[in-house]
């Protein structure tokens, strides 16, 4: 991420909105900006399968039945729309996987969601890329990934509707195919 272009483009759009860049109170926003964005979009660094090869913390798994089924709920996340740069925000997360022999550390996915979510992001491909890491990092094709939240450019701009929420849900192998799956991975 090339920060001293960010603080560049920053300092030009304080002026465009009629800002003085040089106020005491903006001088270092810019720099603020450019540390801001490194963070909270530190995921467009990486590809999936290099998120997959960082969190792919593997432990064999205590049973290997077929009905075996993870479920981690509740993932506090949150991302940046690449259509407005607006804030998703209030998300949670839940996966479901079913091991193949391995099971992943349960801190790793709440860390393959945090990271997935931080670039420019649609939730449908948030749910997306962390059903792929986790599939690759636990190597298993059967993962569930069901994402709630809000998003300012509908609750703070345009229709400025403050109660709508958006759900997405991402299944591969089984939990496609499977109804009662699914449910496993629902929000109570």
């Amino acid at each position: 991420m090339n920060k001293e272009a960010i603080e560049y483009h920053i300092r030009g759009l304080l002026e465009a909105i009629g800002e003085d860049p040089d106020r005491e109170g903006l001088k270092e926003t810019p720099a603020r900006v450019a540390e801001m964005f490194s963070e909270v979009l530190e995921g467009m660094n990486y590809t999936n399968h290099e998120i997959a090869e960082m969190f792919g913390k593997t432990f064999e798994s205590p049973s290997n039945g077929p009905d075996d089924v993870v479920v981690m709920k509740d993932i506090t996340i949150f991302s940046y729309c690449e259509h407005h740069f607006a804030l998703m925000y209030d998300m949670a997360v839940n996966v479901a996987y079913i091991p193949h022999g391995r099971v992943l550390g349960l801190s790793k996915i709440a860390r393959i969601c945090d990271m997935a979510a931080k670039r420019l992001q649609l939730q449908e491909r948030i749910g997306k890329d962390i059903a792929e890491i986790i599939s690759e990092a636990a190597g298993t094709p059967d993962v569930a990934v069901m994402i709630r939240g809000n998003h300012s450019c509908m609750t703070a701009r345009g229709i400025r509707n403050t109660n709508a929420r958006t759900t997405t849900l991402t299944c591969t192998g089984r939990f496609k195919e499977d109804a009662s799956l699914r449910e496993m991975v629902r929000f109570d």
